[in-house]
């Protein structure tokens, strides 16, 4: 399917009709009288009346942009950039020496117990001819067609594909060929990247039968890694929620309930067990929040630091790209193979990822203070992630956010930026298709975007500007921040000026379902909030859990 990508002008909210049988007559006074009301303006009758030309000429230039298919992978020649003014990062990229643990050296009596490894472990194992990747293909294969319908969480299984990337990488290691510790990993995708040979569902059934040929940039760079795609896995439809085309996604510690979303098949796959890890994307919660339901590791990198070719664009100045693993070294090994500049994408940077196993009290760490005072799910086991840390040694200064601009507001950015990217599929009434039509799903969201004026997607875009200069002002004079993973308007405010977080799981609460604690960090410092994650991961173990129905034996 493809779509039309434009900015609106301010009074294109006058008219915009939303079915492609548009009634032509002119544009009069009365028209725009009722319609000044939306933008919450006044106009005079003599203002109004010297309009009409110029609003009918619109029109016409409208109509005339929709004449031409533009797809949904062509990007608007306007890019964000997340840094502040002054913003200085070091350039030198070091040499990473990525340590293989020494547990977990020798095979399990039952292979099946492989599942829940991390890949560090999984990594030592097909390293050192342990176990073949084919043989832990297999494994994973077998559980994602044992358990993919009961968490509905699979797409397509890339199986014949899958085979011969582990046969592939068998034979290059047997060679002494070893590319790295993704060498021979299995992992999944979520289903809006692009697949070369399969289709590419974006979870939503107007496009279930979708095939776009070509290979999106991060499962290419993780093939060349030797890792070995396994699934496509569900999506909520567009990106929202756990609600795809085939069901809802479910949360492995209780299939009452949904996984969560957008990212929903790529963190409920990978807490049960039927991928290594998985790739997931963010705009605003959808890597953070499906995490947090599934109790595993997240990592949300700075705006621009992965590419995004080959991917659905649902807003180009917010979507962003990363790893969903079992812990936070995990998200380290991947992320170290899908960052970097793409001449695809650009918006990506090439900035370096120096990462370093540092002691975690080397880090200066700020918490959100007023955040933690709310009365929210996970509140006592966020308190007892406090008082975790600073056992450990870690001096926590209390950090207060910008509260002077109207966050929540410049959503209306997302909502633009989206509906532009499903422009067709609004005007076309396809959106009828999709599975979700409450007031708040994207049908009805696309359809009250068109009524956003250009002028005010603009001047949310110079406050956001400002919330950046704000925000950095105080970030910067730490390497972490640690929040409540929902707290106040953190996670739409650090969508919105592109900082990298990182979520993991701390607990859980009184009806057995995973909270999560999250770590804000500097654009590009990735390594310190993983690094920061990992140690804080090692002395709580809350990673290392397994859902019962998803345990061997089960």
């Amino acid at each position: 399917m493809k779509t039309k990508i434009y900015l609106l002008p301010i009074l294109f909210l006058f008219f915009v009709l939303f079915s492609c049988k548009t009634n032509h007559k002119d544009i009069d006074s009365k028209t725009v009288q009722l319609a000044q009301k939306i933008i919450d303006l006044e106009f005079s009758e003599s203002e109004i009346d010297s309009m009409l030309e110029s609003l009918n000429n619109y029109r016409s230039s409208y109509q005339d942009i929709r004449m031409i298919d533009i797809g949904n992978e062509v990007a608007p020649r306007l890019y964000f950039d997340p840094r502040p003014q002054g913003f200085q990062c070091n350039s030198q990229q070091e040499d990473i020496e990525w340590e293989l643990p020494r547990a977990g050296e020798e095979l399990p009596e039952d292979i099946e117990e492989l599942a829940f490894y991390p890949v560090s472990h999984l990594a030592l194992l097909i390293k050192n001819r342990k176990i073949t990747s084919v043989e832990l293909t297999e494994m994973y294969l077998k559980r994602l067609k044992k358990y993919g319908d009961t968490l509905q969480c699979v797409v397509t299984l890339t199986e014949e594909s899958a085979l011969k990337q582990a046969a592939k990488a068998d034979q290059e290691i047997a060679k002494g060929i070893y590319r790295g510790p993704l060498h021979g990993i299995p992992y999944g995708v979520k289903d809006l990247f692009a697949v070369e040979d399969y289709k590419t569902t974006w979870g939503a059934a107007p496009y279930k039968n979708q095939q776009i040929e070509n290979t999106a940039t991060v499962v290419n760079k993780l093939e060349e890694a030797g890792a070995v795609l396994v699934a496509k896995l569900t999506l909520g439809a567009l990106a929202m929620g756990d609600v795809w085309f085939g069901g809802v996604t479910r949360n492995p510690w209780d299939l009452d309930q949904g996984s969560s979303g957008s990212s929903a098949g790529s963190a409920s796959a990978t807490a049960a067990g039927l991928v290594g890890f998985a790739l997931g994307t963010e705009t605003w919660g959808s890597i953070v929040s499906p995490s947090t339901r599934c109790g595993v590791t997240g990592l949300r990198p700075t705006f621009g630091r992965v590419s995004r070719s080959g991917a659905m664009a649902l807003s180009w100045t917010m979507d962003k790209v990363g790893p969903i693993a079992r812990n936070a070294y995990d998200c380290a090994l991947v992320f170290d193979v899908i960052r970097g500049a793409d001449e695809k994408d650009p918006s990506t940077t090439n900035f370096p990822f120096n990462y370093q196993d540092n002691k975690i009290t080397d880090y200066k760490v700020g918490y959100l203070k007023s955040y933690f005072k709310e009365e929210y799910r996970g509140h006592g086991n966020d308190s007892i992630t406090l008082d975790v840390l600073k056992e450990l040694g870690v001096t926590l200064h209390e950090v207060e956010l910008p509260s002077d601009l109207p966050v929540n507001s410049l959503a209306i950015i997302l909502e633009a930026e989206a509906a532009a990217a499903f422009d067709d599929l609004t005007r076309s009434n396809k959106d009828d298709e999709l599975t979700a039509q409450h007031q708040y799903a994207w049908p009805n969201t696309f359809r009250s975007a068109r009524f956003i004026p250009a002028v005010e997607y603009i001047q949310a875009s110079r406050l956001r500007d400002r919330l950046i200069e704000k925000f950095n002002q105080v970030i910067k004079e730490y390497d972490i921040i640690i929040t409540p993973s929902y707290g106040g308007d953190q996670l739409l405010m650090t969508n919105l000026t592109g900082n990298p977080c990182v979520v993991i799981p701390n607990g859980f609460d009184d009806e057995m379902h995973p909270t999560s604690i999250s770590f804000i960090g500097n654009l590009y410092d990735e390594a310190a909030l993983l690094n920061f994650a990992k140690h804080y991961q090692e002395a709580t173990k809350f990673h290392q859990l397994q859902p019962d129905f998803f345990s061997l034996g089960n």
